[in-house]
């Protein structure tokens, strides 16, 4: 028998891969017992009409959100790049999610998908075992996919207010990419095995949801959008295991997109004001430079809003008249400029800055900065 070239190192790996998968199983149990607790509450028409994600919301999210936050993140991984600890964060995530697609692919059936259509006002004691599961699993993932956005935007210092609307909306539209499938657009899918690439883009590809519908509505999407399972005849343990990872890998790193630019934003913003000494003409600066083409990218406007903020919290300016201005008319910034003493070079450095917050320089943001520095008396 030839001699075995096993090392300590290497049973000491396997020990240790196998302790963090047993431990991976027991989150993912525990999540799962607590789940079917709260989906044994639901009717047939909370799962009909999408009214369990509003309970899920109410159950899951909020609960979450008061303990994890930047101190909680702090204690835990201190002195790491907030890169680091975001890629760690998504790895885990699609590893609770491929362990619950395993345990959950014996539910899925084709029949399941014409069942879950014909539940109408079913009381919970009559919802099938069988559906019972499947929403156990889309619950699970739904859940799992909105706390990991939620902690990327924690990480990457990106301020969400549960309690706001508009800040709940936003965590939901990244956390499901529902936008018109701008995971798959941006790239993220790059991450998914060329195999399993064709169903993880039908999988994104449903149709868009209106932001103004609500809660019910997103539950109603969610549970379409998992039909791509639940159709599939036989689906299987290996088959629901990747779609679960993989479309959690993709959620994920379409969040890390998401709130890492908008915290590369922020920190423009903030080093412009902290640098400028001119804090309320940058202002004015910063919006002809972002109006020069006639539209306000994405990434332009929400420069403009951080801007603002910055200044008001760096050197209490507030400036209504820009505030309440439809058209800017660039004769009224260089009217301004004529009218400020000293180096103005702060503010040429700030609208080159500004003008590439979206991408390269547009021929007529390229005029505008020129004409700044014309006046600027840098030529």
């Amino acid at each position: 028998m030839p001699e075995s070239s096993t090392t300590a190192d290497d049973v000491e790996d396997v020990v240790d891969s196998e302790e963090a998968d047993e431990a991976d199983r027991k989150a993912v149990e525990d999540e799962r017992a607590d789940l079917r607790t709260f989906i044994a509450s639901l009717s047939g028409d909370d799962i009909k009409s999408g009214g369990w994600f509003t309970k899920l919301i109410a159950k899951g999210l909020k609960s979450y959100t008061d303990k994890v936050n930047w101190q909680y993140f702090r204690e835990r991984y201190e002195g790491v790049p907030a890169d680091a600890i975001v890629e760690q964060r998504i790895k885990m995530a699609s590893r609770y999610a491929a362990v619950e697609g395993g345990l959950s692919a014996g539910a899925y059936t084709a029949a399941i998908a014409a069942t879950i259509g014909s539940l109408g006002g079913a009381s919970p004691a009559t919802v099938p075992a069988a559906v019972a599961t499947v929403m156990v699993d889309v619950a699970f993932i739904s859940q799992l996919q909105l706390r990991l956005a939620y902690d990327v935007a924690v990480l990457y210092r990106v301020p969400l207010d549960m309690s706001d609307p508009e800040d709940l909306w936003k965590l939901i539209r990244v956390a499901f990419s529902i936008k018109s499938g701008e995971a798959v657009r941006e790239g993220a899918i790059k991450v998914v095995p060329a195999m399993v690439r064709p169903l993880i883009k039908r999988y994104y590809s449903g149709a868009v949801l209106n932001a103004a519908k609500g809660l019910p509505f997103v539950g109603k999407f969610l549970l379409q959008r998992n039909v791509i399972k639940i159709g599939i005849p036989l689906v299987g343990v290996p088959l629901a295991v990747l779609l679960n990872r993989y479309t959690t890998l993709v959620a994920g790193r379409h969040a890390r997109a998401v709130f890492r630019n908008e915290a590369r934003v922020i920190e423009l913003a903030w080093n412009l004001c902290r640098g400028t000494r001119h804090p309320q003409l940058m202002l004015w600066v910063a919006w002809l430079v972002v109006m020069a083409d006639g539209k306000v990218a994405d990434d332009e406007a929400m420069l403009m809003r951080h801007l603002v903020k910055s200044a008001r919290d760096q050197h209490q300016v507030i400036d209504e008249r820009l505030a309440h201005l439809v058209d800017i008319d660039p004769a009224e910034v260089w009217r301004r400029l004529e009218d400020e003493p000293g180096d103005l070079s702060d503010l040429l450095e700030a609208a080159e800055q500004v003008g590439t917050v979206d991408g390269p320089l547009s021929k007529q943001e390229r005029a505008v900065i020129e004409e700044l520095r014309k006046r600027c008396g840098r030529l």
